[in-house]
């Protein structure tokens, strides 16, 4: 991959095109291209994150980046990559000014590159990236239909709940089923009959008032789960499908989906969901600066 073949355009029109960083550089997404023999598009050697940066009256901010950066090492070394979390934070936030995002996803990968064929990654070429994109929401901030996916999540003792890129080819199958049977998303259960998690969210149920955020082996530690039993107080525990489908409220949780609440599972339906609302509204004003919890979450840009 090279950033070297930048074709000379006039300032008004380079400022109009998304940039991003790659290997130490800023460039222009589309200046760049990347080997056909790269590692990570056969094998999905690669892991990434998902991080969200808020407008606040302070200007842009970047909701615990630490945390996702740190997320982002373990998996990093246990694909043997070295990884470096204040170059990220610093690639991070110079990719949000160069492309003026203060609402934004951000999206950190780093991957091996191009060789020979063969599982062996030793002494391939390591890359990284940092590329943001207007806010995108992951359920689209609507109370979502909910199917139950006849996959299995990935076990942890086979794949660790980490954002490895291959492990999402999971993701992707029980994704694709759930929106070919009409719903939005995906629910993992485990053969035992566990909740784990959706396809790229945590998930919570309330009960008589009572807030749980489930708790599985196989599901992603999540950085949103855990800023919401932070601010809720919820219970950490395992709950099985029957107990879920016995909740009150039920609702999605992540970074890009930020809280979700679910208005259906198969033919579940739950109602307004007014303690996800009451979360929900809470999230909001905490990512945006405008709660005293905010402060030690929020890095700004």
């Amino acid at each position: 991959m090279s950033a070297s073949n930048v074709t000379p355009i006039s300032e008004a029109a380079n400022a109009e095109k998304p940039k991003l960083w790659f290997d130490g550089e800023i460039a222009d997404v589309d200046a760049l291209q990347v080997d056909l023999t790269t590692h990570a598009m056969h094998y999905g050697s690669g892991v990434f994150e998902g991080i969200r940066a808020y407008a606040t009256k302070n200007g842009a901010a970047v909701f615990r980046l630490p945390e996702h950066l740190e997320r982002m090492r373990r998996g990093a070394e246990l694909l043997g990559m070295s990884f470096d979390a204040q170059q990220a934070t610093e690639a991070t936030l110079a990719t949000l000014r160069a492309n003026r995002h203060r609402d934004a996803y951000i999206r950190p990968l780093a991957w091996y590159g191009e060789g020979s064929f063969g599982l062996d990654v030793s002494g391939r070429p390591q890359h990284m990236m940092v590329s943001t994109t207007p806010t995108l929401v992951h359920l689209a901030g609507s109370r979502a239909r909910v199917a139950v996916s006849s996959w299995r999540r990935n076990p942890a003792d086979s794949l660790p709940p980490l954002k490895l890129c291959g492990a999402y080819v999971n993701s992707i199958l029980a994704k694709r089923e759930s929106k070919a049977r009409g719903f939005d998303e995906a629910l993992f259960v485990d053969k035992d009959g566990f909740v784990v998690e959706c396809t790229g969210a945590n998930v919570f149920a309330v009960k008589n008032g009572r807030v749980t955020a489930i708790e599985h082996r196989d599901a992603l530690p999540g950085i949103t789960r855990d800023t919401l039993i932070a601010l809720s107080g919820a219970q950490s525990g395992t709950l099985t499908y029957e107990e879920l489908l016995d909740a009150d409220e039920v609702f999605a949780c992540g970074t890009a989906a930020e809280v979700a609440p679910i208005a259906e599972i198969e033919d579940r339906r739950f109602g307004e969901n007014p303690i996800t609302r009451e979360l929900a509204a809470l999230y909001a004003r905490v990512v945006r600066g405008e709660e005293s919890a905010s402060s030690k979450w929020l890095t700004p840009v």
